[in-house]
């Protein structure tokens, strides 16, 4: 039976997105779904480097936009790490305007990290795009990432020692905060099926040299997985061991809001108290989540501080002798059978600059 083409239009006017090539289907079919279900005909913004999973995700998201006719917002991030920076992120606005894909270009105009390069640009990153998306009034970002990502985030967080929360690695959706949201389609999509859509409708993209250089975990651990499949530890059986953490993961956030309505009361968006009755009612995975969560709410940082951290703060808070200390951009503080916890106010440049 032959497949019928998928044909999207805008209004009458426009013209018609073709699709005749089955694999590209399959993948666009899988990517609406997802998008269907947490976003609609909302608009939402996406992050493109000009490497080959976020350049598929334009393409994706530009077929999206011409069946539904919401507005993608597409942003290319400019770190400033190097003086060809800029050159770079106009180089990939480039290679969108050649396929009729508008973007603009964030560029980061705060303090240039000079340690623990990766993490910190993806700070800078998710800065840069959470501030626009505010001043946009945009409720939800997309990303690109995928199947092969989720493997690496499982044995990264594996070897850093991570609990369950980290262990189930990526979710399809998750809440930035409560008036955002992060939104991944193609968790289920391999890496080499967005590098073919990718080569079949851009003909190249760009090749970031980090990726095959070995000093990054990430890169050693693509190294590891080679020699882990010629042992039999296949990529299904990773992704079922993933699968299960992540429904464990939400039998635990079940618990772990419960305690919050028993012990936690925000003052304000930046401002809570947490009854110290926590560690005598609740489980320590309930309580380790409790705080990895206020954490990051209180301080607005999507990322919560590594758990070896977290854990150390709560064997302190139990003890008679603690007052005050300070992480993850919090201050906390004990109070008669409280502890308050607040975001710790630092001077910093206005990240935002948006250019051409």
């Amino acid at each position: 039976m032959k497949r019928k083409n998928l044909v999207v239009r805008r209004k009458a006017k426009k013209k018609e997105i073709a699709v005749k090539n089955s694999k590209i289907i399959k993948v666009y079919n899988r990517f609406k779904k997802i998008i269907l279900k947490n976003v609609n005909n909302e608009s939402f913004a996406i992050g493109v480097s000009g490497g080959a999973d976020s350049l598929c995700l334009a393409y994706l998201s530009k077929i999206y936009s011409s069946e539904f006719r919401n507005r993608i917002h597409v942003l290319i991030v400019n770190h400033n790490l190097r003086k060809e920076s800029y050159k770079e992120a106009l180089k990939v606005k480039k290679i969108l305007k050649d396929k009729k894909i508008e973007s603009k270009i964030l560029s980061w105009n705060g303090k240039i990290p000079k340690s623990n390069i990766q993490k910190q640009a993806r700070d800078i990153r998710y800065s840069l795009i959470f501030s626009y998306c505010a001043k946009k009034k945009i409720n939800y970002l997309v990303t690109a990432h995928h199947r092969d990502d989720q493997i690496e985030n499982f044995f990264i967080r594996l070897f850093r020692g991570s609990g369950l929360s980290g262990l189930a690695s990526m979710a399809e959706n998750v809440n930035y905060n409560k008036k955002f949201k992060i939104i991944r389609p193609l968790l289920n999509i391999k890496k080499t099926d967005l590098e073919y859509i990718t080569l079949k409708y851009f003909k190249n993209y760009i090749k970031d040299p980090s990726n095959v250089n070995e000093k990054f975990l990430r890169v050693r651990i693509r190294k590891y997985r080679k020699n882990m499949k010629a042992e039999g530890l296949n990529t299904d059986n990773i992704i079922k061991t993933i699968n299960n953490l992540l429904s464990a993961n939400k039998a635990m956030n079940y618990y772990k809001n419960k305690a919050f309505n028993k012990h936690v009361s925000f003052l304000s968006k930046n401002k809570c108290i947490i009854n110290e009755q926590i560690f005598s009612d609740e489980a320590q995975e309930v309580v380790f989540k409790s705080f990895s969560d206020i954490l990051s709410l209180v301080s607005g940082k999507y990322y919560p501080p590594r758990s070896k951290k977290i854990m150390s703060l709560i064997n302190r808070l139990k003890k008679a002798e603690y007052s005050k200390s300070t992480l993850g951009g919090c201050i906390i503080e004990k109070k008669d059978g409280f502890f308050l916890i607040s975001k710790e106010e630092r001077v910093s440049v206005s990240p935002y600059q948006p250019s051409k």
